[in-house]
């Protein structure tokens, strides 16, 4: 359960956001406080059990640190779509863990204000309005200095919703570290420009975000084709297959991503695929690879970006809940973004109180009686 009695207070709120200044209105009328502070199955379906805003006024009120937002398009699939299903499901489904991170010693949603923005409406068969839709509400969350965390839907959601983050942060200066099986590059799959197996390409055409500001982790399988790699290379982009995961150890891989990403870019956005997890984990997705991490180690990687870099939008896709198995993928979504959350509180200062056991080492007086 998570307690709403308390506002949360942002150490660096004012000084990160344009105007903002004087106190938050982050009233909640007492029903919908208890509403949203019983058990996860209950309530109201919002994501962690967040408070829900609507409105762009309510943004400028609330004033929230981080606002959660779902972007419910999987017309762009190319295997087994069901993706639009993993907004309500990440908000329904997920297994409520609590709040305290016991690694980093921080209460969550004491040391950040969340909340839920709710969905961009995605017309079903019209990619273009409901690209158009994603991209004004994250820029409703991005323009007002709030960190977007967009729940997909497919990959093709990063094209307009990174888009809509550059225009805030900075036109080319925002990198993007990308988590995936795929390294969705394609020019265009079977005509679809706008496919799920091509919004990286599009991004760095349009020069919202640069090729070398584009790291990769965890590409595997039998696809994309050479050409399309020799494309990235000639982007300067930079990867790490699942190969060098295997050979190296992810912490080594890690260390090496967030220097690459950092060498540019002003800022990070984190791009998370959910099969770059091994199906046995993931199974949950549209086009399942074999080979892939464990959440174990994803979930420390994303826990390491929003602690060492300045991470200020997130987005986690492919999540198709018909094909999951005891809510196994779902779960394993909703923990990356805990991670990441409880990363940026740290960043941003909260204090940390980690509680660490007794240790025979720590005790004092004789070991032995008589000593």
């Amino acid at each position: 359960m998570k307690d709403l009695s308390n506002s949360a207070q942002s150490p660096r709120r004012d000084e990160d956001r344009p105007g903002g200044r004087g106190v938050p209105d982050r009233h909640l009328p007492p029903g919908l406080t208890a509403q949203l502070s019983g058990p996860s199955y209950a309530g109201p379906a919002t994501f962690a059990q967040c408070p829900l805003l609507s409105e762009p006024e309510q943004l400028d009120s609330w004033r929230p640190d981080v606002a959660i937002v779902g972007a419910p398009w999987d017309d762009s699939t190319t295997n087994r779509p069901g993706a639009r299903f993993g907004p309500r499901a990440l908000r329904a489904l997920a297994y409520g863990p609590g709040t305290y991170h016991l690694d980093l010693g921080v209460e969550i949603f004491d040391a950040l204000a969340v909340i839920d923005y709710g969905d961009a409406l995605c017309p079903h068969g019209r990619v273009e309005a409901s690209h158009a839709n994603i991209r004004q509400r994250v820029g409703e969350i991005a323009s007002r200095g709030i960190i977007p965390v967009v729940l997909g839907g497919d990959h093709s959601i990063t094209w307009p919703a990174a888009t809509a983050v550059a225009e805030a942060r900075g036109w080319g200066r925002i990198g993007v570290v990308h988590f995936d099986a795929h390294a969705d590059t394609a020019d265009s799959i079977e005509g679809n420009l706008a496919s799920h197996g091509t919004p990286m390409r599009r991004l760095i055409e349009s020069g919202a975000v640069p090729g070398k500001n584009f790291v990769q982790v965890g590409l595997r399988g039998y696809w994309p084709p050479q050409e399309t790699f020799e494309w990235m290379r000639d982007q300067q982009m930079r990867w790490h297959a699942m190969q060098e995961v295997w050979e190296r150890g992810l912490p080594a891989v890690m260390a090496d991503a967030v220097a690459e990403a950092l060498e540019e870019a002003d800022c990070i956005y984190l791009s998370l695929d959910i099969d770059v997890l091994d199906p046995g984990f993931a199974p949950g997705t549209g086009t399942p690879e074999p080979g892939g991490l464990s959440p174990a180690d994803l979930l420390r990687a994303a826990r390491l970006l929003a602690l060492e870099t300045p991470l200020v939008a997130m987005d986690v896709v492919e999540v198709a809940p018909a094909y999951d198995w005891a809510e196994l993928t779902i779960n394993n979504a909703h923990r990356v973004v805990l991670e990441v959350l409880a990363g940026i509180a740290v960043r941003r200062g909260a204090a940390s109180r980690i509680v660490l056991p007794q240790r025979a080492s720590d005790r004092s007086g004789p070991s032995r009686p008589g000593e």
